[in-house]
Order: C-alpha cells, then sequence, then structure tokens
C-alpha cells in the first residue's frame, strides 16, 4: 500500500514547488569522525514544510557525501511523512560551468563601441547562440560566428541542476504545514584524523611528561560550525566502493593553532574506542586544526640499547660482517594508571624532546604508536645511538652435513665487539634469530631463550670503554 501511494505521487513531487534550508535553519550538529578519511554528520535543521508533495534544497551538506547514506528523519511529524526521492547536486556554479551549461542556449552579449562623437563608448547588445566550450568558446551571432568572447555575458537565468553550494534535494510528503525538526545523517569523505603525541624527557631519561593533540583536517567543502564533535578509534571495516565522480575541492589549508583545553572523554563503542569532545568546535572549510587529547606527567619509562642480528647470520661463511654496525636507542613505557596513564591511545605519531644544558628542548626522535589499549606497553625507536657502536665478526664456520632428508646441520662461532665513548655504563641487548632448531654451544656471556627462534644477549659495557661477546651455536634445519 505505502509503495504505491509513493508511486502515485511521484509525478506530482518531482514538480513541487522547491523549498530551501541552509545554515542559518541549523539547530544542532554533531560530527563523528573515523580514522580512515569517513565521518557521520547529524545535522538538525528547523525547515517550514508544507502539506503535502514537496521539494527541501538541503544545502551546505558536505561536497564528498556519500548520497546513497543519506537518511532524513522528521522528528516533529514523523506521521505521515516520507521520502520518495532523493539527488545529491555536485555541480557547482561557476563562470565555466554556467557557460558549459548554455551550449546550445542563446545569451546576451554586452560589449562597447566609441561613440559617433568621438567622445566616450556606447554600450551594444547582441544576441548569440553558444556552440561549444572545448578549448575555448565559440558564439554564433545572427551575421557570423566568433570565437572569443567579445564583452561581458547575460545570462538570463541559473540553470537548475547547477548550484552554488553542494546541495542534497529531497522530495518528501509532508503530513502538516508547520515548521518541522528535521535531521539529515549521511556518511562522508573528506573529514580526518590523527593522534599526534608529544614527549618530554627527563634530564635523567627516566620519567617524561606526555601531551596527546587531536588533529582534525577538513577539506570536504562544507563547513560544520559549533558541532558536537565525537572521534572513534579503531579499524572499521569498510566495504570496497566503485570509484565515484566528487566535487572539485579548493587547493590549499588553514592552520589553526592549538589552544590548551581538558583531555577528551573515553568510552567503549563496540571494539573500537570513541572520544567526546567536552565542547561545540567549529570545523571550517578547508582548515587543519588541533584540540587536547589527554595530559600526563612523570610517567616512568625505560630506555633500552638493542643490537639486531640476522638469521641468515647462522647458514653460511661471512667472516667480518661489517664496520660498526647501528646500535639502535628504543625507550618504552606503559600504559597503566600505576604509569600516571591508563587510557586507550589511538594511533598516531609520538615525538620525543629533551632539554639541553642550557633548557631549551630539543627534538631526539619519533615513532608510530599503532592503537595501544590500556594496561600495554607503548615501545619508541627514537634513532641509533651515535656513541654506542658494535662490530661483529665470524671467527669459525663449519657445515657438518645433512640430517635425514631435507636437513643441514651448521655451526658459527661470532666475536661481537661492542664499544662506548659515553662518560657512563650502558647495557647492550643482542637480539640473535636462530633459524630452526638451534643450541649455544658457549658463551662468554648467560643467553634467555626470547622466543622458539631468539636469543637475547645482554652486555655491560664500561664508560669510555669496551667489551666483547663470543659465543658459538649449532642449527639445524
Amino acid at each position: 500500500m505505502r509503495q504505491a501511494l509513493l508511486l502515485a505521487a511521484l509525478p506530482a513531487l518531482l514538480i513541487a514547488q522547491e523549498s530551501t534550508t541552509t545554515l542559518k535553519d541549523q539547530k544542532t550538529l554533531a560530527v563523528t569522525i573515523y580514522n580512515d578519511n569517513l565521518a557521520l554528520v547529524k545535522d538538525q535543521r528547523e525547515v517550514r514544510l508544507p502539506r503535502g508533495e514537496a521539494r527541501l534544497a538541503f544545502q551546505e551538506v558536505s561536497a564528498q557525501i556519500r548520497p546513497e547514506t543519506a537518511l532524513l528523519r522528521n522528528l516533529t511529524a514523523p506521521q505521515g511523512f516520507w521520502v520518495a526521492e532523493q539527488n545529491f547536486d555536485f555541480d557547482l556554479l561557476t563562470p565555466q560551468k554556467l557557460l558549459e551549461k548554455y551550449v546550445g542556449e542563446k545569451v546576451t552579449i554586452i560589449s562597447t563601441k566609441p561613440k559617433a562623437t568621438g567622445a566616450g563608448y556606447d554600450e551594444v547588445r547582441e544576441e548569440a547562440t553558444v556552440l561549444a566550450t572545448n578549448n575555448g568558446t565559440v558564439l554564433q551571432f545572427p551575421d557570423r560566428i566568433e570565437t572569443s568572447i567579445p564583452g561581458r555575458i547575460v545570462y538570463p537565468r541559473v540553470p537548475g541542476n547547477l548550484r552554488a553550494r553542494p546541495t542534497l534535494v529531497i522530495s518528501l510528503h509532508s503530513a502538516a504545514d508547520k515548521a518541522q525538526q528535521l535531521e539529515l545523517s549521511y556518511l562522508t569523505g573528506g573529514l580526518s584524523w590523527r593522534a599526534d603525541y608529544v614527549a618530554n624527557l627527563s634530564s635523567d631519561e627516566k620519567t617524561l611528561d606526555l601531551s596527546g593533540w587531536v588533529t582534525l583536517t577538513n577539506q570536504s567543502g562544507a563547513a560544520y560550525p559549533n558541532a558536537t564533535l565525537q572521534l572513534v578509534a579503531g579499524d572499521v571495516n569498510r566495504a570496497k566502493q566503485r570509484p565515484e565522480q566528487r566535487a572539485y575541492l579548493l587547493d590549499g589549508m588553514a592552520v589553526k593553532s592549538a589552544a590548551a583545553a581538558p583531555k577528551m572523554a573515553e568510552e567503549s563503542l563496540f571494539e573500537y574506542h570513541l572520544y567526546t569532545l567536552d565542547r561545540p568546535t567549529t570545523l571550517a572549510v578547508n582548515q587543519t586544526k588541533q584540540v587536547a587529547l589527554l595530559s600526563a606527567s612523570a610517567v616512568p619509562v625505560r630506555k633500552e640499547y638493542l643490537l639486531q642480528g640476522q638469521n641468515h647470520y647462522y647458514s653460511g661463511s661471512y667472516g667480518d660482517l661489517g664496520e660498526k654496525q647501528k646500535v639502535g636507542v628504543f625507550v618504552e613505557f606503559d600504559n597503566r594508571e600505576s604509569s600516571r596513564l591508563g587510557m586507550p591511545l589511538p594511533k598516531g605519531i609520538l615525538r620525543v624532546y629533551k632539554r639541553d644544558s642550557e633548557g631549551r628542548a630539543q627534538f631526539v626522535g619519533e615513532d608510530n604508536v599503532d592503537h595501544t589499549p590500556k594496561n600495554e606497553v607503548v615501545r619508541l625507536k627514537l634513532g641509533d645511538a651515535f656513541d654506542v657502536t658494535a662490530r661483529r665478526k665470524q671467527t669459525d664456520y663449519k657445515s657438518l652435513g645433512r640430517i635425514g632428508k631435507f636437513g643441514y646441520v651448521h655451526e658459527s662461532a661470532f666475536e661481537v665487539e661492542l664499544k662506548n665513548a659515553k662518560k657512563e655504563p650502558v647495557t647492550v641487548n643482542l637480539l640473535e634469530p636462530m633459524p630452526g632448531d638451534w643450541e649455544v654451544l658457549q658463551s662468554s656471556q648467560p643467553h634467555t631463550k626470547e622466543a622458539s627462534g631468539t636469543a637475547r644477549f645482554k652486555v655491560a659495557v664500561p664508560a669510555e670503554g669496551s667489551a666483547t661477546l663470543t659465543y658459538r651455536v649449532r642449527v639445524r634445519w
């Protein structure tokens, strides 16, 4: 029955007078932004609708709206209200677009010519037909054809399918002739966010102060004034979309200074985490802005020097494996309440600073942080050590033949010399990936079996001194 009513009403809906709603009618606006260039917009406006069939031009929606996700609800008088058709008009009004729409149509060309008296100019109006606009304009006058515009063009009207702003045109039926609260919700591209973190390392490198910021970017082609802002952290699955035509976006981006604010409220949402800003904010067109996410002080931190081996070292003869192998520098901390944190951290980049002897903050490294739940460890590689170096040499190698039908046995001996130019001692961790079935036969330093295929050695290196690790390994694979 309802379907029959919709079909019967459709011709009237298509010719109904069009009403327009703009941001001046807006009552509330909520924007939820996801990690992967996706946002959910809920735009509530007060609109006067006539009784019966009507066309509503819902202006100033996102230029990157996904029209198939649009849903218009009547919050005031839902009974007898339905939507029969909706069209997204993203062909925006520009001088070139206007000219293109008038191909085959008549326009008025206004030009000037000197007056016969020789003083001043007369205005000349001529009617012409626009023949083409490809790589230039072709105009047909009653007595000639010209390939350039001899003056300015006057158009009789703006075509109905050419809009000044991105517009969703909705054919609907209203049961009441009065002002009504309508809510349009839709998914859109062009809105994105990321987390950025700044950590200040203490002078003794035992603690750090952490600040988290949310960087918001709006390239959707629409503004979102005084919006309730929420952010979803997590990897939301999305079905693959066929390529679609999108509205042209202006280049450029205005960067707004970050302002101090309380941290965002956090809660679980399905298998994700939802962050809510405690106050409305405005996302202007082509703008990047920052809002505060979190802050924590005196978070205990651990520093590690790490030399990473390679599993191919143990299956052949290599000799000297290179001068001054890089020793990586890592820091890590616990995301726990006992460490003054304990909040789910969205993925982003964490940048670390430390003050020099004059008290000036200096950048010492950065790393990507994945989505990190509460009570997990955050581990960062900040770079490679300058004063701590390593040299690895293979001192012996034997191939002990085949085991069974496929396997081989290799025996290798190594010498790793570690040097420390610092004025304080350091401990260097050597993480050695061992292939197959392995066994450490001899070692000058104790080792632990980190995993089924990994051995860890911890070597203390004195200040302005050196230390040497020697070991022999047999592998079967």
